[in-house]
């Protein structure tokens, strides 16, 4: 469990489009306070992330519409080289890993995501 409000002050972007994946965030992230903004698609994330700089983690889902997640974290890279983006999936295939290294995230976690996993990156890459 996460200390209350322990993420007040704190912004991430979900690039996510399977609506209970979302709800699952935003019901484990709830009691640390964090301020959670949502993509839906690729595009979307690369549009969030120029628009609020306040964003310090991305946990980018790769099968988004649109825009992969790949794809988006190649472009947020470009202009926010140092913005951690943890890549999230349930296709768990050979290379998927390095695939995401070579893209640019700095993590990498698949889903189902147990609570433990979820905070323990969060915390990883808001208070490391």
């Amino acid at each position: 469990m996460v200390e209350q409000n322990k993420w007040a002050e704190r912004t991430i972007l979900i690039a996510e489009d399977a609506e209970t994946s979302i709800q699952y965030f935003r019901a484990a992230l709830l009691k640390s306070g964090v301020k959670i903004l949502w993509a839906d698609n690729g595009i979307d994330a690369v549009k969030l992330t120029k628009e609020h700089p306040e964003i310090e983690l991305i946990l980018m889902d790769l099968d988004l519409p649109i825009m992969d997640g790949l794809q988006a974290t190649k472009q947020i890279k470009e202009y926010r080289p140092n913005l951690p983006i943890v890549a999230q999936t349930a296709h768990v295939l050979l290379g998927d890993a390095e695939s995401c290294m070579e893209a640019g995230c700095d993590g990498y976690i698949t889903k189902p995501i147990s609570l433990e996993v979820l905070i323990s990156t969060v915390e990883g890459f808001l208070n490391g």
